[in-house]
């Protein structure tokens, strides 16, 4: 029997012995790997948190200890040493496991997670709550280098630093977030990886002081001052004890029995601990090491011959390399983008213009701003942002663009409907709230021609903020040859009809094929493509005169969405008769594959025609 077959949960852990937990993070590696491999998933991030994972569940093993993850896409083996095993094969599957902590799925997930930096902030609030309830178990917050480029985990840090008790941060730093990182940050963790002076001189002075005998509290203080002047004077000490902590490290994060007696005396000390742990993504698999950006999320892969690179185009692609083509005639054009550069089909526009690239690392707020600043000062910026992520600098948008009426472009990348990485990452929300901002131009173009043409047209053609929206992966099957110019909106459809299908975006396809199957059933029925949807021309409003049904098919958010505003027009101007018939997005929705969800959602073309037809017929 192997080791791991042996552990189900954290208290397994403890009869073990060093051989044999080494032994077991090796099984687990190869686990990950082989589910990776067959699910997709992120396969770097979570290779590099082996031991780590392991020597915390080994020292903290009762479910009052709470470990918060950042992010929580390194959190594969803590799912495996928490009950959760024999479902490995499930995550990121329909109805299986998410591939990220969340509350609802085990008790051993404090706290849920998928976008940066919110660690420290969920760790501190849960320290809080066990000190005010009286409540046992220790706090554990792990948060990577990349995260730490994000605005959030500083106000943790500057509100945690003067908690009165023992919070523990553990900083895996592994010189990564999916890219390389950027900016001060990286380099001032450079600077103390590389400060072995300074870690030999502390290293003696702890183990100096720890070996004078008990003297008096005059005495001790003094030896205790003289260290830390010391310090001083050789580093001038680290940023995170000038937040509060006691600092520690940097530690092997590979190195199982260190890690193992630096966590048990840091759940010793009484006031807010940061151990900076140094470890490698991808590691035990030599092309994910050898690559950690490439191996950070994958699909289906052969774990014998490694990712296949494939040249496939998809939107991200395709629209850097559209913009690559506006920048070489237009040098005011910028790209800004938040530690995205890969995903968002930038590497290319990177390379090319040095200058007029900027990546901020996770700092989606200061993204937005940044821009602002640099339309401002006269160039024409395009800041590039999953739309999931957009959500964070939801306030900049309204007061340092759309308010000021900068001349900017937003590029709203993963937008609709993303698969597998579920609930915290879908990019339905982006159109509700954008929609209530003035000042806005927004497009949504549905293939990879219109999204060009899109691109040109809130580039030069639209005043003020312009937000250009696009999905993930590859192009939906067009349901027309030719191609449209990129106008506020078009038909598809010819002469009057007794039903309106109104859509934007990617669901265009999905509501055409709906329309063509129901046309050769009888049905009088043409579509309305949105180019434009905010604001929405009134033409388009004036296409339902004359018809019985109009329905509207949203691949978004229902409350606050295009739908609800269309059909507002539809009343007010129009004083429309008919029936009006609104489908979309209410509720938050789990992971799965982009066609199951869709299906799910009744939003592929099945689901369009069921609800077509039993609304006319009812």
């Amino acid at each position: 029997m192997s080791i791991l077959e042996k552990v189900q949960y954290p208290q397994d852990l403890q009869d073990l012995s060093l051989a044999q937990l080494q032994s077991l993070c090796e099984e687990i590696r190869t686990l990950i790997t082989d589910t990776v491999a067959q699910n997709g998933g992120h396969l770097a991030s979570n290779l590099g948190t082996v031991e780590l994972t392991v020597a915390l569940r080994k020292v903290f093993p009762d479910l009052e200890d709470k470990i918060v993850w950042d992010v929580g896409h390194q959190s594969y083996t803590h799912k495996i040493l928490t009950g959760r095993k024999d479902k490995i094969s499930t995550i990121r599957k329909q109805g299986g496991l998410s591939g990220y902590p969340t509350l609802k799925e085990s008790p051993y997930d404090a706290f849920g997670a998928g976008h940066a930096s919110t660690s420290i902030s969920a760790a501190l609030g849960i320290a809080q709550a066990k000190k005010l309830t009286g409540s046992p178990g220790h706090v554990i917050a792990v948060i990577g280098d990349g995260a730490l480029t994000g605005g959030m985990a500083y106000e943790g840090l500057n509100n945690a630093g003067r908690f009165d008790g023992n919070l523990i941060v553990i900083l895996n730093d592994n010189t990564m977030s999916i890219s390389r990182n950027v900016g001060s940050v990286a380099k001032y963790l450079t600077h103390i990886r590389t400060s072995l002076g300074y870690l030999k001189l502390k290293s003696h002075l702890e183990s100096t002081v720890d070996r004078v005998p008990l003297v008096g509290k005059s005495l001790h203080k003094g030896i205790s001052h003289m260290k830390s002047s010391l310090k001083k004077m050789i580093y001038n000490t680290t940023i995170f004890e000038d937040f509060g902590f006691a600092y520690y490290g940097p530690y092997d994060g590979h190195d199982l029995k260190n890690l193992i007696e630096v966590l048990e005396g840091a759940k010793t000390i009484p006031y807010p601990v940061l151990l900076h742990v140094i470890t490698k993504k991808g590691k035990g698999y030599s092309p994910a090491e050898k690559h950690p950006g490439v191996y950070h999320g994958v699909s289906h892969f052969d774990p014998q011959y490694g990712v296949t690179p494939t040249e496939e185009e998809n939107f991200s692609s395709v629209f850097g390399r559209c913009l690559c083509e506006f920048a070489e005639s237009d040098s005011k054009i910028c790209a800004i983008t938040a530690a995205m550069a890969a995903g968002t089909g930038l590497i290319d526009f990177s390379q090319r213009y040095p200058k007029r690239f900027f990546d901020v690392g996770i700092a989606e707020e200061h993204a937005v701003t940044f821009s602002a600043g640099l339309a401002a000062g006269g160039m024409l910026p395009v800041c590039v942002l999953y739309s999931t992520f957009l959500q964070r600098g939801f306030d900049q948008v309204i007061h340092d663009a759309a308010l000021q009426k900068i001349r900017m472009v937003f590029a709203v990348d993963r937008a609709g409907v993303v698969g597998e990485d579920g609930e915290t990452h879908q990019g339905i929300f982006d159109v509700a709230f954008l929609q209530s901002i003035p000042n806005l131009t927004i497009y949504s173009p549905y293939c990879f021609s219109e999204l060009r043409d899109c691109l040109e047209t809130v580039l030069y053609d639209c005043k003020g903020t312009a937000v250009i929206r696009y999905p993930r992966g590859k192009e939906p099957e067009k349901p027309i040859v030719c191609r449209k110019p990129c106008k506020e909106y078009w038909l598809y459809g010819e002469g009057k009809a007794e039903i309106l299908v109104v859509t934007y975006g990617r669901l265009f396809s999905n509501v055409c094929k709906a329309v063509d199957a129901l046309v050769e059933r009888g049905f009088s029925a043409k579509v309305l493509k949105l180019n434009c949807i905010k604001p929405i021309h009134s033409g388009a409003v004036r296409q339902a005169d004359f018809c019985s049904h109009v329905f509207f098919f949203e691949e978004g958010m229902e409350p606050g969405g295009v739908g609800e505003h269309f059909a507002s027009l539809l009343w007010k101007e129009e004083h429309f008769h008919g029936k009006f018939h609104l489908k979309g997005i209410s509720e938050f929705v789990p992971h799965a594959s982009m066609e199951e969800s869709l299906s799910a959602l009744q939003l592929d073309m099945e689901g369009i025609i069921t609800t077509i037809v039993t609304e006319c017929e009812s």
